[in-house]
């Protein structure tokens, strides 16, 4: 990536809210929140972040890339799993601060690191004791 960015500056509320221009929010660490899901199911696949340099990728190659924080380094979700993101719709949210992919998952149709389809496999229940509940997801 150059170093001028591909987005439009951020401009009148106005703009962001109702405007045509894409104009998106990182935040302090430069990173932006990205919400995968899949495209047929509506499935929460992961929230993951991008920084200018993975949002721009995601848009010119129509294949999820994201910022790796534990890593500190660019990640093309993908490369090493063969879990590749290809993006079939990409949202943004009232105030550009967080981006939404509508994606197909290749290779296994997983996406989570631990070996599950979806990062969301355990619910936290309610009025008891915060004990995790697996929701019976099988890993892939």
């Amino acid at each position: 990536m150059t170093g001028t960015s591909p987005f439009a500056p951020r401009g009148m509320k106005e703009e962001i809210e109702e405007g045509t221009s894409f104009s998106p929010k990182f935040d302090s660490d430069g990173l932006i929140t990205a919400v995968a899901t899949d495209a047929k199911t509506g499935d929460l696949l992961m929230v993951a972040w991008m920084n200018a340099e993975a949002l721009a990728r995601t848009i010119e190659t129509g294949e999820a890339w994201y910022w790796s924080r534990s890593r500190n380094e660019l990640w093309h979700k993908g490369d090493t799993s063969g879990q590749i993101q290809t993006v079939v719709e990409l949202r943004t949210d009232c105030d550009q601060d967080t981006v939404w992919l509508k994606v197909d998952v290749a290779g296994d149709g997983g996406c989570c690191h631990v070996g599950y389809r979806s990062c969301f496999y355990r619910r936290v229940p309610q009025g008891k004791p915060a004990v995790l509940e697996h929701t019976g997801t099988a890993k892939l």
